[in-house]
């Protein structure tokens, strides 16, 4: 009840107080190739409910018909403005709006595609017994994904070798640990990376 209370009260403020900013990287990316500002991709959440998740777009239109699910930060089809939001992680702020409906929480697994969940181990489907988050342990353990992948020939079997195993672990490490206080230290881990970077 504490983390709902948490998540819905800042989801909200954070969406008031940072609107001008959202609403100025939304004209950037609609100024850039005049295409969608979101990405609005289906993930699983909770229960294997399924929801649309809501992110900044980051690369060209129809990206998913052009490519595979795993993107290094080499790949040709993210955009320019689309490379300064997933470097600061600005393109994952209007999940905000999915924490404040419910669907996610600020903290907890980040939420996979079905291929992905289709792959779970009974043990590992404990992972969708809580709401998926925006950061976590893993999010903490490798920020970004994409700086792994640049080069691989195949980035898709580069995250299934060399990232999704740890993903995992840390997954349902979390899970297991389950805590507000938990959650806060995450929260505070999490802001302390993104400033660094």
């Amino acid at each position: 009840m504490i983390k709902r209370m948490f998540d819905a009260i800042f989801s909200l403020a954070g969406l008031v107080l940072l609107s001008p900013f959202l609403l100025l990287i939304a004209v950037l990316i609609k100024k850039e190739d005049r295409g969608p500002m979101f990405y609005r991709g289906v993930r699983v959440g909770r229960y294997e409910k399924p929801f649309k998740i809501f992110k900044f777009r980051t690369m060209v239109a129809n990206a998913e018909n052009l490519g595979g699910l795993s993107t290094a930060d080499d790949d040709p089809r993210i955009t320019k403005t689309g490379k300064f939001l997933r470097k600061y992680k600005l393109d994952e702020l209007p999940q905000f709006i999915n924490v404040l409906k419910g669907e996610m929480s600020f903290v907890g697994p980040r939420p996979e595609v079905q291929h992905y969940v289709d792959m779970f181990t009974e043990k590992e489907k404990t992972i969708l017994n809580v709401r998926p988050g925006i950061t976590d342990w893993a999010s903490l353990w490798n920020p970004n994904e994409g700086a792994i992948l640049v080069g691989s020939p195949d980035p898709e079997k580069t995250y299934l070798e060399k990232i999704r195993p740890q993903k995992l672990k840390l997954q349902l490490k979390y899970v297991r640990e389950l805590s507000f206080w938990s959650d806060l230290k995450i929260i505070f881990l999490t802001l302390k990376t993104i400033m660094i970077r």
